[in-house]
């Protein structure tokens, strides 16, 4: 992949119009589009043909599915019918509904002549630190470990791979091996740019040393004076960290 492929870029914004704005800008810049639940629910779900109307190639629905298998089985029939390029899904719905998704997004597919969005298994939310874990979610075993049981339930269920920050990417990769098996991180921020509300992140250079695939980024560009130019600083950092 270009290094500029290797960016998923968050619109996470809450009008269509910003949101065809951005593709124009950055559609020859990145690779990916996310879009998830804030523009959805404002814009509808026709706004992901506008987007590829706009010259979104590839968009990630960011659904989160987490349900029973049924409903996530339904939900994964409707996603596949939008031809995006790839969908998320809770790894802590366990493995009968991800193996529910998995069953759904391929019998479709399969129907459609078209292929499979790839599905990737949030293992854990990147705002969530080891004492949230603990105390609000009543989950005493440390972060890594816990991310890194999630990947093999959701490799074992047949996910192409999963969301994970950049302080699990290692663990993820000892915790399953296949190397086609994708390791998507958000909680990315490059030098300068605010944490926001997120709790385990690092910097594009720092996501593809440790062996990242795609990275996902969100304010720091679409917030930025001038996106395209923002997302060509991070294509350059990814670069320089391949090599």
């Amino acid at each position: 992949m270009l290094p500029k492929e290797r960016i998923i870029c968050a619109i996470d914004v809450d009008n269509a119009f910003r949101a065809i704005q951005l593709v124009g800008l950055l559609r020859d810049k990145i690779g990916v589009f996310k879009v998830g639940q804030e523009l959805l629910s404002a814009a509808g779900i026709q706004i992901i043909e506008k987007l590829q109307d706009a010259g979104a190639d590839k968009i990630f629905w960011d659904a989160k599915l987490h349900d029973i298998p049924n409903t996530v089985s339904g939900a994964m029939r409707g996603i596949v019918r939008q031809r995006v390029w790839c969908v998320t899904v809770h790894a802590s719905g366990g493995s009968a509904m991800l193996k529910a998704a998995v069953s759904s997004n391929k019998e479709l597919s399969k129907d459609m002549q078209i292929e499979p969005p790839k599905i990737l298994a949030v293992t854990l939310l990147t705002s969530i630190d080891q004492h949230t874990l603990k105390n609000d979610l009543q989950i005493s075993v440390p972060i890594v470990d816990y991310v890194s049981h999630m990947a093999r339930m959701a490799y074992a269920q047949g996910c192409d791979g999963v969301i994970a920050s950049p302080h699990e990417i290692e663990s993820v990769r000892a915790a399953v091996p296949d190397r086609n098996f994708l390791v998507v991180t958000p909680g990315v921020r490059p030098a300068g740019s605010a944490v926001g509300d997120q709790s385990r992140v690092k910097s594009p250079a720092d996501a593809i040393k440790l062996g990242a695939d795609y990275l996902v980024i969100g304010r720091p560009i679409t917030s930025s004076d001038c996106p395209a130019r923002a997302a060509e600083l991070i294509a350059d950092e990814i670069e320089q960290a391949s090599t």
